[in-house]
Order: structure tokens, then C-alpha cells, then sequence
């Protein structure tokens, strides 16, 4: 039998989008009901009647249906900044320039934004990306003489390129010291999470997302972290809290969130709703990841849905055609494909 997610937030989300068709208890149901109407409309319900709760949820239901299917439109943008400056949109990272400092082709849906570009050596920029902003979009960074500055853009670049624990402690390492430099750098405490999360130590982990947060209250990409630190931790409840705040603070955008969510139905064998989570981050990041692809057909073919396995595969070696996972997914889409149709 499914379960409903044991947060609110999905909660609202599975019964006025799916509407479960498997009662989890009266009661509950009857909360979560409730909770979810009264989000949607604004209004209190303690004293509501049947019969007008049940006018106001088919309103509330009628909206977010209708919401959910109003179409979203998309420009294009392309950055151009120093060579391999790193450009992050709405605090998620979206890529990096090439060699000749462009980074082409980003999809945004229409609306204000918010932009930051980083490369070593310049200081990092952080400024509003116009709702009218299409095209081609020059953004000039300074050098940076800033040591605090220098020392994070070090300890990042070595975390990134990190292939084993010897190199992870170097990057840690780097962090603290700038940390030292710049104590209220709240970044800087979630890429030494990262580290630390790398590096199993999640106690410490811990520690720097606390830190962090007291810097930054609000503050989606730490949630995010904490909830993988909790989930490889095997602390679900904690891990989807985690999860489900980060996407609340980020009002509904937090890719990393929703892989994270995707990740805890995929360990509790709910493959179904595990696709569903990584194709909403699949939509949020504008297939640009071709690692949630791979997660997502997995999730498929676990779900004993080939074709759309087949699909979500063949999404991957486009973005990745000589991807670390490129081989084996082409063995399994052959492996598929030879399969017979139900």
C-alpha cells in the first residue's frame, strides 16, 4: 500500500495533485485534508462542516489543477564572463564558461531572477538578472586582491576536483582557513559540509550546516545538504524534514532537494513517486544534469515502466554520450529494447 510522505509539504502536494486512492486512516486523512485546503485558500477550518469542507477542497483542488497546468514560458540566455567562471541562477549552480568565457544556451522561465558569477582570481558578483533579459548578457568581474576572497575560491576548486580522502582533507583544510579569514561566511560552511559529507564525517557535517545557518536562517542549499547528510546517515524522517524545508525556503526550487527526496522513496522501494521527484528536478535544472536522467531511469525500470526507462536512459547519453555511465546505460537500453513488449 503507498503511503502518503510523512511531510506536510508532500503531503499537499500527493493528495491534491494524485489524490491517494488508498486511505492511510481516517484521521490522518482528515488532517492532512485540512492542512492542505487551508494552505491552498486561506481559510480556517477547525469548525467547518463536512459538507462546506467539501465545497472549499474541490475549489482548492480546481486551483492547484489549474495552476499546475498553466503553461510556463522560457527565455535563453548566454553569460558571457571570464573563462571558466562559474554562474549560478536563483543559488543554483547552472554551469560554467568555456575557455572563451561564454556559457550559452541557459533556459529561465520569464520573471526576475537572481544571478551570481564566480571565477578564481575575480571577485564574485552577485546582482538581479532583469525579468526582460534575453540574449547575450556581459557580466565584467575585477581582480580580487581580497585574501578571505582567494583562500574560499582555493578550498572550492579543491573540493570539486577531490578524487579521494587525502585530497578531501586538503579542501577542508583550505576552508578552514578561510574561515579564518572570513568567519561570517556562511558559503564557506556548507562547502566544508560538503567536504565533510564526502568524507563521512557527518557529525562535523553537521556542525558546519549549523554553523551556516546561524549566519543565514534562511538558507535552501544548506537544508538540501542536511537532508543528504541525514539520508546517508540513515535518518530518513530527518533526511525528508531537511529535505522538504529547503524546498519550502526556496518556495518550490530546489533541485537538489527533490533528487534528494527521489533518492529516500528509491531506498524504501517507492519507485514510482522516486521518478516523479527526479523528473520535477529534471524540469527545474532545464536538462542540464544528466545524472538525474540516469537516476530516473533507473527508477523507471524498477518501476517496471522499459519504456520510459528506456527514454530517461537515452536522455542521459545525449547530455553524456561519453559520460562515467555511458556504457552501462547503453547496455541496459539494448537490454530493454531486446526485452518483450507486455
Amino acid at each position: 500500500m503507498r503511503q502518503i510522505p510523512a511531510e506536510p509539504t508532500s503531503d499537499c502536494v500527493y493528495f491534491l495533485r494524485r489524490l491517494h486512492p488508498e486511505p492511510v486512516g481516517a484521521q490522518h486523512n482528515y488532517k492532512i485534508r485540512k492542512s492542505c485546503v487551508m494552505r491552498a485558500v486561506g481559510v480556517n477550518l477547525p469548525e467547518m462542516n463536512g459538507s462546506r469542507f467539501f465545497v472549499v477542497a474541490v475549489v482548492a483542488i480546481a486551483a492547484i489543477i489549474t495552476s499546475a497546468q498553466t503553461p510556463t514560458t522560457t527565455r535563453t540566455l548566454t553569460i558571457v564572463s571570464e573563462p571558466n567562471a562559474v554562474v549560478w541562477i536563483d543559488e543554483i549552480r547552472r554551469g560554467a564558461t568555456d575557455a572563451g568565457g561564454r556559457l550559452a544556451d541557459l533556459k529561465i522561465t520569464d520573471g526576475a531572477h537572481s544571478l551570481r558569477v564566480r571565477a578564481d582570481g575575480f571577485g564574485q558578483i552577485s546582482m538581479s538578472l532583469p525579468a526582460t533579459q534575453r540574449g547575450e548578457m556581459k557580466v565584467k568581474l575585477l581582480r580580487s586582491t581580497d585574501p578571505g576572497e582567494l583562500a574560499f575560491q582555493r578550498a572550492e576548486t579543491a573540493r570539486e576536483t577531490a578524487r579521494d580522502d587525502e585530497a578531501r582533507q586538503k579542501a577542508a583544510e583550505l576552508y578552514r582557513q578561510a574561515l579564518k579569514l572570513r568567519a561570517s561566511d556562511a558559503t564557506a560552511h556548507v562547502g566544508l559540509a560538503r567536504v565533510f559529507l564526502d568524507l563521512n564525517d557527518t557529525d562535523r557535517a553537521l556542525a558546519e550546516i549549523a554553523a551556516a545557518r546561524r549566519i543565514r536562517p534562511v538558507y535552501p542549499e544548506a537544508s538540501a545538504v542536511e537532508g543528504r547528510i541525514h539520508r546517508e546517515a540513515g535518518q530518513t524522517d530527518d533526511a525528508i524534514g531537511a529535505f522538504n524545508r529547503a524546498i519550502r525556503e526556496s518556495h518550490g526550487f530546489q533541485p537538489e532537494a527533490h533528487v534528494g527526496i527521489g533518492r529516500v522513496y528509491e531506498e524504501k522501494g517507492q519507485f514510482e513517486l522516486a521518478a516523479h521527484e527526479f523528473q520535477v528536478a529534471i524540469n527545474q535544472l532545464f536538462d542540464t544534469e544528466p545524472i538525474i536522467y540516469q537516476l530516473l531511469g533507473a527508477a523507471h525500470e524498477k518501476a517496471g515502466n522499459p519504456r520510459e526507462a528506456i527514454t530517461a536512459y537515452e536522455n542521459y547519453l545525449r547530455l553524456a554520450p561519453n559520460g562515467s555511465q555511458a556504457t552501462a546505460v547503453r547496455s541496459i537500453v539494448e537490454q530493454l529494447k531486446q526485452q518483450p513488449d507486455e
